[in-house]
């Protein structure tokens, strides 16, 4: 095992974080405007610091699986250079792409991730909240990169970049980025959009630091003037409980999995049909949510037609 050490950046950006949020406290505060509440702040940070915890066995899972992969089978030795960061940047977003989105279209990827999504707030201590499993499964969309021939120590410095990226995009204090930002990165504007609940921009912006990925597969939405974005889930898990949080959807998806009488195909279908799904037909994924809103929406017809080409 070759040995290469870099730096958990993760750590050393705390501090930022913490100063970051300060700022936009009191920014918002001298706006008049509310945006933290407390028991909602401080279930977040403690998804932060647990998963930072459980980061610390979840990595060497990781790590083990990166160099097994690197060590046994790579298709190529991609030199340690600077073009070679350059190359980890682009497969390393794209990956995370990936990732995001199934995690939004598989309910058993869902389980971890809605963590992130279950605050009914929006500002840069959400961003803190991340799961408590997620980190020991979710790491397969990024096999292929050591396969590639990256060092696995390339691939955990790029991740923790991308983390550290997507902190400052989690707040409402910035409306719009100049347009060529826009067009290329991932910004609050387009995150507020993947936070939201409504109909219209559920599912959509999975960016991670570039939004050119979601140009190009069909899941771009722009946050709209007239569609204020309601953070959240469809249906709210309404508690401030960090472990509660941390295993409320795992609970339900293994209940409706593996209780009741159910074909051993709609059991397997609950794991990997995405969230809403029923086996009966009473559920709504969010295709059928947009559809429906689209269809009932009261805005004019010209822009429901532009909705429709947005989507």
């Amino acid at each position: 095992m070759l040995d290469l050490n870099f730096p958990n950046i993760i750590l050393f950006a705390i501090p930022f974080f913490v100063i970051a949020m300060l700022l936009e406290l009191y920014v918002k505060a001298k706006q008049g405007i509310k945006t933290y509440e407390s028991k909602d702040a401080v279930s977040s940070i403690a998804m932060g610091l647990g998963n930072v915890l459980l980061g610390f066995f979840s990595k060497v899972l990781v790590l083990l699986a990166f160099f097994y992969i690197y060590e046994n089978f790579r298709l190529f030795t991609i030199p340690i250079v600077w073009w070679s960061f350059i190359l980890i940047f682009f497969a390393d977003d794209l990956a995370y792409y990936w990732f995001h989105r199934i995690s939004h279209e598989c309910r058993l990827f869902w389980a971890s991730h809605v963590v992130h999504h279950s605050s009914q707030h929006y500002n840069l201590s959400t961003a803190l909240r991340q799961t408590w499993s997620g980190g020991f499964y979710s790491f397969v969309f990024w096999l292929w990169l050591p396969l590639l021939g990256f060092h696995p120590g390339m691939i955990i410095l790029q991740m923790s970049i991308s983390l550290i990226y997507q902190f400052w995009i989690h707040t409402e204090a910035i409306d719009k980025m100049p347009k060529w930002f826009e067009t290329v990165f991932n910004t609050p504007s387009h995150h507020r959009v993947h936070h939201g609940s409504n109909p219209l921009y559920l599912d959509r912006n999975h960016a991670g630091i570039l939004i050119i990925w979601d140009r190009m597969f069909g899941t771009f939405q722009p946050e709209l003037k007239d569609e204020k974005v309601v953070y959240g889930l469809v249906k709210n898990i309404n508690t401030y409980n960090p472990i509660s949080i941390a295993f409320i959807e795992w609970i339900d998806l293994f209940k409706d999995s593996f209780s009741g009488r159910k074909s051993l195909k709609n059991r397997i279908l609950y794991l990997i049909k995405p969230p809403g799904w029923r086996h009966d037909g009473s559920g709504q994924v969010s295709d059928d949510l947009r559809q429906e809103w689209l269809k009932n929406s009261l805005q004019s017809p010209f822009s429901v037609k532009k909705n429709k080409n947005e989507i």
